[in-house]
């Protein structure tokens, strides 16, 4: 019992960072899809959650710690997430979070751009949600299809078991 207890918390920490390491992991465990879904939706909505809470006081803090010099204002990559919020706004940072950023960038975006707490919370659940069961299907009953889904399968079951 304990040891799946852990093994669900490794699956809820690696989506806090990335929604596909949740997947995976879940998947290596095998975990069902209900499982593996509901415990990356979880992860990320916590990283969500802590970055829009405690995101400022964070960020003001680690500044103080680590001066640096001053960056450019704007660089392509920032163009880009300007486009994205202009163009659609949370919806659409929401939606590009599962599958382009990380939870963490995702929260931080929407967050930097002047967010509504509210909506942020709305749509990255329903983008979260929206997002996660077909994923982790696709990786659970497709991972056929892709030839090295297998061996990765397998080197982090044996990772996380070495470790257990």
């Amino acid at each position: 019992m304990q040891e799946y207890i852990i093994k669900c918390f490794i699956v809820f920490l690696g989506s806090t960072f990335k929604i596909i390491f949740g997947v995976l992991l879940g998947t290596s465990f095998e975990f069902s899809v209900f499982m593996t879904a509901t415990l990356t939706i979880l992860g990320m909505m916590a990283a969500i959650y802590i970055v829009t809470f405690f995101g400022t006081p964070i960020r003001h803090y680690s500044q103080r710690l680590m001066k640096k010099k001053e960056k450019k204002l704007f660089s392509p990559k920032t163009r880009r997430y300007v486009r994205i919020w202009q163009k659609y706004g949370v919806p659409g940072i929401a939606f590009l979070t599962p599958l382009l950023f990380m939870p963490i960038g995702g929260a931080v975006l929407a967050n930097a751009f002047g967010g509504k707490k509210s909506e942020i919370f709305k749509w990255m659940w329903i983008a979260c949600i929206v997002e996660t069961y077909p994923i982790t299907w696709i990786v659970k009953f497709a991972s056929d299809l892709v030839p090295f889904a297998d061996d990765v399968l397998d080197s982090l079951s044996g990772f996380v078991d070495f470790f257990l």
